[in-house]
């Protein structure tokens, strides 16, 4: 391969373009060492693509990387008074569950399930432990004005105790992503559809571009907004996908966080807009121990579109892509472990983020990796 653009849709993180860039060069400079391989990154450029160099037994393979970070969202909906965000969240968690999402995430992975319960029961045991400090003076048959100082507790300990607590697991973090993943379902926001509509025509910017292949790289919640942008394309312009090489990969991919929404109609007619289109190769990279996504879920056919061609899937493994001590100190943050798939390897296995996208290997070549190349190399 020796020309290639890639798209690139990061998850929720609170992660601009140039935090995005740093980050794919730390992680490029460690595969770089685990795989032998010559690889330069080159400068941020605000508002543009930055350039990967790779040298690989003899061969240069040159990237173009367009990033299309949506921390403009992230902060619009994190960026909230703590009332405010509390309030949110919890009213987005009733219209999951609505919605159809609570039953279908539990049916089809229920880790996810979890995942989506984990941050509101954690903050309602809060609640509910702060309400009874806040009424130990009645529980205890005190007098009255002893609520004063109760109730100071109260809000003392769930401000100064819990929440710094809390943060660990991105508590409030994860309050705010499923805000985003009801509004990228029901696209009911200007500001969403006025965003999407800004990335459809940078993509078809960098679709116009000459390479031998285009990679469309998505993670986490990210994929939801892939899909959004390429359906729109694939729907209203085909013609741009004509004649190219084109791979879609979702890495730990939610789409059926916002698709098993009942308003998702939009996104689930996308999804099937881009499986039945023949010029681009879907392949989703799972993890079992990624419990942020939807382990070997068909998620073409869980979109209503079980007769068109589904997405390959390939399975990987973190632990072998790290050293022990390594793995051993993320396994336990699920979050952490959840980013891996963006980030760089200690060690070469059947995947790395760095090698799919700047790499000599075509990207569908992952769906069925040489393990000989590894050997070789």
């Amino acid at each position: 391969m020796e020309k290639r653009v890639v798209l690139h849709f990061p998850g929720f993180e609170p992660l601009d373009s140039k935090a995005h860039h740093a980050r794919y060069a730390r992680s490029a400079r460690q595969s770089a060492k685990a795989w032998s391989l010559d690889v330069n990154v080159g400068a941020f450029r605000e508002g543009g693509p930055f350039d990967v160099s790779c040298g690989a037994e003899k061969e240069t393979t040159s990237t173009r990387v367009f990033v299309f970070d949506h921390n403009e969202l992230v902060r619009r909906y994190s960026d909230k008074a703590l009332i405010r965000r509390l309030a949110s969240g919890y009213a987005s968690a009733a219209r999951v569950i609505v919605q159809g999402g609570l039953v279908g995430y539990f049916r089809h992975a229920w880790r996810f399930g979890l995942f989506f319960v984990f941050p509101f029961a954690l903050v309602l045991l809060a609640l509910a432990l702060s309400a009874t400090i806040a009424a130990a003076p009645s529980l205890l048959g005190l007098q009255r004005w002893n609520l004063l100082w109760s109730v100071l507790l109260a809000v003392v300990f769930f401000r100064f105790v819990f929440l710094p607590f809390a943060a660990r697991f991105h508590t409030l973090h994860l309050f705010a992503d499923w805000d985003l993943a009801v509004a990228l379902a029901k696209l009911d926001d200007p500001a969403i559809v006025q965003w999407l509509d800004r990335c459809k025509a940078r993509v078809r910017d960098a679709l116009r571009e000459d390479a031998d292949e285009y990679v469309i790289t998505s993670h986490s919640m990210g994929s939801s907004v892939a899909c959004h942008v390429i359906g729109m394309l694939v729907e209203d312009e085909p013609e741009l996908f004509a004649d190219k090489r084109v791979v879609f990969v979702t890495l730990g991919g939610a789409i059926l966080q916002c698709a098993l929404l009942r308003s998702a109609r939009s996104l689930r007619a996308r999804v099937g807009a881009i499986a039945r289109n023949s010029q681009i190769f879907w392949l989703e990279i799972h993890c079992l121990t990624d419990v942020i996504h939807f382990y070997k879920s068909r998620v073409v056919a869980l979109c209503g579109h079980a007769d068109a061609p589904q997405a390959s899937i390939a399975t990987i493994r973190m632990r072998h892509m790290l050293t022990k001590e390594h793995y051993r100190k993320i396994r336990r943050d699920f979050l952490r472990v959840h980013r891996q798939y963006v980030l760089g390897s200690d060690l070469r296995s059947a995947f790395d983020f760095t090698l799919m996208t700047a790499g000599p290997l075509p990207a569908a070549s992952f769906a069925d990796f040489n393990q000989d190349w590894i050997a070789r190399t």
